[in-house]
C-alpha cells in the first residue's frame, strides 16, 4: 500500500484547525502559544509533504522546515519571556488583564 499525499495533508489540516480553534477560544496566554506552536508545526508538516511528493530529489522543503523550527524555538522563548513579565506586573496571565495594563 502506498501512501498518497492526502494520508499526511488530513491529519495536518486537523492539527491546523485545533490550533485556530484554541488560538481564537482560550483567554491563557500560555494555551494561546500552544496553539500557536500546534499551527506552525502542520504547517511544517505540509512543507515536508509538498517538498517529498512534488521535489523527491530536491531538500528545500526540509531545510525551510528546519528554518521554520528554529524560528517557531526563538519565538517561544520570546513569548514566555513576554508573559513572565506580565504575570510579575499583574499576577495573572489571561489576555483580559492585559488591557487593564494601559491605564
Amino acid at each position: 500500500m502506498e501512501l498518497t499525499m492526502i494520508y499526511y495533508l488530513i491529519p495536518s489540516l486537523i492539527m491546523f484547525c485545533c490550533g485556530v480553534y484554541g488560538f481564537i477560544t482560550r483567554r491563557n496566554m500560555i494555551a494561546i502559544l500552544i496553539s500557536l506552536e500546534l499551527m506552525l508545526n502542520a504547517v511544517d508538516i505540509n512543507f515536508v509533504v509538498f517538498n517529498r511528493f512534488l521535489f523527491p530529489g530536491e531538500m528545500e522543503g526540509m531545510f525551510f522546515t528546519l528554518f521554520a523550527i528554529g524560528l517557531a524555538a526563538a519565538e517561544t522563548a520570546l513569548a514566555i519571556a513576554i508573559i513572565i513579565n506580565v504575570f510579575r506586573v499583574s499576577n495573572s496571565i489571561d489576555v483580559r488583564d492585559v488591557n487593564k495594563m494601559k491605564h
